[in-house]
This record gives C-alpha cells, sequence and structure tokens, in this order.
C-alpha cells in the first residue's frame, strides 16, 4: 500500500548526496567502508605478491635481488583505484596504509612497522597527480605518472634504508622501478577500475556520479 511516507528511505541518500553537492570533497560513510574493504583485500593481495616477489628472485639467480623492482608497481594499484572511485583528498595514502597495517598486523611482513612509512610515500605519490588536477583528471597519462610518482617516491626511501645509493646498480634498480609502477602501478590500475565501471558496481560513488553528469552533458 502506497503512502506518503514511503519516499523516506531514500532521506538518508538524499542528504547524503545534499552533503556532497554542497562540498564535493567531504567523506561519506560509505566512502570510508569501501576505503576499508580496498585496504584490506588488497593487504592480501600485496602479501600474494611478496611470495611471487621470492619466487622470481630465485628464479632470476645473482640477478635476483632485483626482482622487487619489476614487481615494485603490484603494491602501488589500491592508490590509484581508491582515488579514482571516491575522489576524496588522502583516499591513496588512506588506503595504502590500511594494506601495510594488513600486511604487517595480521600477515607478518617482515619489513614490520616501517613498512607503514613506505606506505604513505606510496600512496602520496601516487595521488598527487590526481590531486594536482582537483581530482578531475583520470586520463591514461595521469594514470601513468602516478605509477611513476608512486613508484619514484618509495624508491628514494628504500634506497636509502638498503644502501643503494653509489651502486653501480643505482640507475638499472631505479629504471626498472620506474617503469613496473607506470605499468603495474597506473597502466593496470586503469584498466581495473574501468572494468569496474563497466560493472556497475560502483555507481552509487563519485566515480559513478561523474559518470552519470558526462552522459547528461553529452545529451
Amino acid at each position: 500500500m502506497s503512502t506518503p511516507l514511503s519516499p523516506a528511505p531514500n532521506r538518508a541518500n538524499n542528504t547524503a548526496n545534499n552533503r556532497t553537492k554542497a562540498n564535493p570533497f567531504a567523506w561519506t560513510l560509505k566512502d570510508l567502508v569501501l576505503l576499508v574493504v580496498l585496504g584490506v583485500v588488497f593487504g592480501f593481495l600485496y602479501w600474494v605478491f611478496v611470495q611471487a616477489w621470492t619466487a622470481l628472485s630465485i628464479l632470476m639467480g645473482p640477478a635476483g635481488d632485483l626482482a622487487q623492482h619489476f614487481l615494485l608497481g603490484a603494491w602501488l594499484i589500491v592508490a590509484p583505484i581508491a582515488v579514482a572511485i571516491v575522489r576524496r583528498p588522502f583516499a591513496g595514502v588512506m588506503a595504502e596504509v590500511i594494506a601495510s597495517v594488513i600486511e604487517v598486523v595480521f600477515l607478518g611482513s617482515a619489513v614490520g612497522p616501517l613498512l607503514f612509512v613506505a606506505a604513505a610515500l606510496q600512496g602520496a605519490g601516487s595521488e598527487l597527480p590526481f590531486a594536482l588536477t582537483r581530482y578531475r583528471n583520470y586520463s591514461w597519462l595521469t594514470y601513468a605518472l602516478s605509477g611513476l610518482l608512486g613508484a619514484g617516491f618509495v624508491f628514494f626511501y628504500s634506497a636509502f634504508r638498503s644502501g643503494w645509493y653509489g651502486q653501480d646498480l643505482f640507475l638499472i634498480r631505479l629504471a626498472i622501478q620506474l617503469v613496473s609502477g607506470v605499468i603495474l602501478g597506473g597502466l593496470l590500475a586503469k584498466l581495473i577500475v574501468d572494468g569496474l565501471v563497466k560493472t556497475g558496481v560502483v555507481d552509487n560513488f563519485a566515480i559513478g556520479r561523474a559518470r552519470l553528469g558526462d552522459d547528461h552533458a553529452s545529451r
């Protein structure tokens, strides 16, 4: 039976939408929940990547120390995905840090709490290109720059911790890591985000509202 009160369940959504329109960078509860979910899921995936790193380093023999640079971009991927979906400041940084907490606290990462620092640097570098566009540009180039800067930021921190400065392989390490960042941490993230958009599972987030606005503008 229809009553004048039947639209009431939408009231909460309308309030959230109005708040978002008033401040496009305002966080909502569903944004935060999604961020935690992404951080947890990729925290476990990052642990899987560590196992892949170990296997690759064995296969590479004497050059095994370079394996981490080939795979580094994989540990950047949650940041651009989180930023692209919720389009809120610090989304990338927080997603990476949450993932690192899962790795350290629940999966026993050998890096320990220092991983939190690396994660924050990865997130900051990955998020910076989007932030410079005020979270409006999600082109292939922006994603590529995201992976490049995320890999670069954490490389110089890792180089300090691991004593790579002054080594003959320093520039080779840097080049491999930057390429990995662009491909795995940037372009692959773009493919994943585009795939999620096609499924419609992110329509209730900022990325969905932006697409809806673009559709209206093109008509």
